[in-house]
């Protein structure tokens, strides 16, 4: 197989191969060119920056197929065919390309050619100009003896042929699509910048993760259309910290990266315009919560929780409307709750227990038809419970925590007539005080009530036998008075009963 002419310049058959060596000795740039001499003439062009070492075709599923790879030649086919240049020239260069095995019947030779030569040309690794041999697939599309290329014409029933083979298997399986491959390969690239980011793998979650394996197939990596959608790699003991490349990974809809030791601030994710789900619990993470991350306009669920992040809650955190559900608890948040949040009228679950969060509860919070779970525990919160949060049927609220603040004033006689799914009530640690109303017997289905370490006084309502359901009541460290109700005697469901601290006589029914 003889190479290019001393002057690097060939005139060359309908195909040809070429290696192009980037500035950067010590690396290759490899890419896939298609073009038409005709400068009027639009190319088709995909680039694999550096660290890339290999360009792979495979399915919409990410699985290496040679069916696949055998589809760039028809895509070739297709888009000479449709050029509308006259006595163009197709060729493809390329680097670190695996030949399809298509291609394997042709053969090495060097044409002749004027001297001379550009200067972008001869700067170029020697070119192996490639010529159909007997019986191979080129033979057949040029015809025997004719590489005059001005003669096009005659190609035109077999390029017919391919473009309807292209059409008959589908565009979009077949992906010719330049940006399809580039941004795989940046998808690759940005995982790979995560994974040198690790500084501790010790379960070996990223074994798999080389640039010789398929995307698509790496361990923890979830694709669709060949394009990453998920790195899944919660409680994987993984340490360092969250390499800001993953905000290149624009098809992204799921982020699980919960249960590690990563540490360092949040990543920018701006550009996740597509994610939904983002889950980055119970790491070290430090910093505050950036603004840009209430660019990601679909987000469902945020889950920051169990962290040392600081600074206060965004307030265009009401930016996401499609929010489901927040988790910012266990960290060391500051300033007020948000009233933005009212914007976010899909919520279920807001959770923002042991912060250092002041200021009043909003009224906002008792707005959200479709509230299930609010915790606001264990924070600095004062004031008393908004009414918004009692007067109007919360009929999906199941879980209510605002222990541990220096809430006050007493509960409204009225408090327990509109939570007919609460499951756990926390008023415990705050400053309650006066009589239990006896309304809290009508939360039929409550399982846990906490009341202690306040100052309520007076007699345990007898109501409170109607809770057939009640596994806990913890009423310790009050000011209560009195017999027990002899309806406790109907409490078949209870397990833990926690009087103490008060000034009650008797025993229990």
């Amino acid at each position: 197989m003889a190479d290019g002419n001393e002057n690097g310049q060939s005139s060359f058959s309908w195909l040809e191969f070429a290696m192009t060596q980037t500035a950067r000795q010590t690396s290759w740039s490899a890419f896939l060119k298609v073009f038409f001499d005709d400068k009027s003439c639009s190319h088709y062009q995909v680039t694999i920056p550096q660290p890339a070492r290999q360009l792979h075709f495979t399915d919409m599923h990410g699985r290496t197929d040679i069916r696949c790879r055998s589809h760039i030649i028809v895509c070739i086919a297709a888009l000479f065919l449709l050029n509308p240049c006259k006595q163009s020239k197709l060729s493809v260069q390329h680097s670190a390309f695996q030949l399809p095995t298509q291609l394997t019947g042709f053969t090495a030779d060097t044409p002749h050619s004027p001297a001379g030569g550009d200067k972008t040309t001869q700067e170029r690794l020697p070119f192996r100009a490639i010529r159909p041999s007997k019986g191979a697939l080129a033979t057949s599309l040029l015809g025997k003896g004719d590489r005059d290329l001005s003669q096009a014409t005659r190609l035109a029933p077999t390029f017919m042929l391919l473009s309807l083979l292209l059409i008959s298997c589908g565009v979009g399986s077949i992906r010719c699509s330049s940006m399809t491959v580039y941004d795989n390969i940046t998808d690759m690239i940005s995982l790979l910048d995560f994974k040198r980011d690790i500084t501790n793998d010790s379960r070996q979650a990223l074994r798999s993760w080389h640039a010789n394996i398929p995307l698509c197939s790496w361990e923890g990596v979830h694709c669709n259309l060949g394009r990453v959608t998920k790195p899944h790699l919660s409680e994987q003991g993984l340490l360092g910290q969250i390499s800001p490349s993953l905000g290149n990974l624009t098809f992204l809809r799921t982020l699980d990266l919960s249960k590690n030791g990563f540490t360092g601030e949040l990543p920018p994710l701006n550009r996740l315009h597509r994610l939904e789900y983002l889950d980055l619990g119970h790491n070290s993470l430090q910093g505050t919560i950036p603004d840009t991350l209430t660019n990601c306009s679909k987000l469902r669920i945020l889950d920051l929780s169990a962290n040392l992040l600081m600074g206060e809650i965004p307030l265009a955190i009401g930016r996401l409307s499609n929010l489901r559900e927040v988790w910012l608890s266990s960290n060391n948040l500051t300033g007020t709750i948000q009233p933005s949040l009212k914007n976010n009228s899909q919520l279920e679950d807001i959770v923002l227990t042991d912060n250092k969060l002041t200021g009043t509860i909003p009224d906002e919070m008792g707005i959200f038809p479709s509230l299930v779970y609010l915790g606001l525990g264990g924070n600095m919160l004062s004031g008393g419970i908004p009414e918004t949060l009692y007067k109007y049927n919360q009929s999906s609220l199941q879980y209510l925590y605002l222990y541990s603040n220096m809430l006050g004033k007493t509960l409204p006689s009225n408090f327990g007539d509109t939570f007919p799914d609460l499951k756990h009530l926390c008023l415990d640690n705050n400053n309650f005080e006066g009589h239990l109303p006896a309304s809290l017997g009508n939360i039929s289905r409550l399982r846990l009530l906490n009341l202690s370490s306040n100052n309520f006084i007076g007699q345990v309502p007898g109501s409170f036998g109607n809770l057939a359901l009640l596994e806990y009541l913890i009423l310790q460290r009050n000011n209560f008075w009195g017999f027990m109700p002899i309806e406790f005697g109907d409490l078949k469901q209870l397990t833990h009963l926690d009087t103490s601290d008060n000034n009650l006589q008797g025993g229990v029914p």
